[in-house]
């Protein structure tokens, strides 16, 4: 008899199996998404994270044109930033199978 909710290391070892096979077809970095898809949402988020700083920075400022001017270079910057930390940890070999 089973209980309710219980699972059986029959059923856990199979779900295993199926995953560990799904992962090695899939391989590093081909997800369920395309190219376009990933790039779309990096700009989605690009710009989102640039509307906070220029409202941030309007709301600090009380400055429109000043505020414009640093999420300006905010975006710059963000950009320059993210490439380097992505280098960086492409070079380090820690947390990899």
């Amino acid at each position: 008899m089973t209980c309710v909710g219980s699972t059986r290391p029959e059923a856990m070892q199979g779900l295993s199996n199926w995953l560990a096979m799904e992962a090695s077809r899939v391989g590093p970095l081909r997800g369920a998404e395309t190219h376009t898809r990933s790039v779309l949402k990096a700009i989605s988020w690009r710009t989102l994270g640039t509307l906070d700083t220029f409202a941030i920075s309007w709301f600090m400022t009380g400055k429109v044109v000043i505020a414009g001017s640093i999420a300006g270079l905010e975006v710059i910057t963000k950009v320059a930033w993210y490439y380097l930390h992505e280098r960086v940890w492409a070079a380090t070999s820690w947390g990899r199978r």
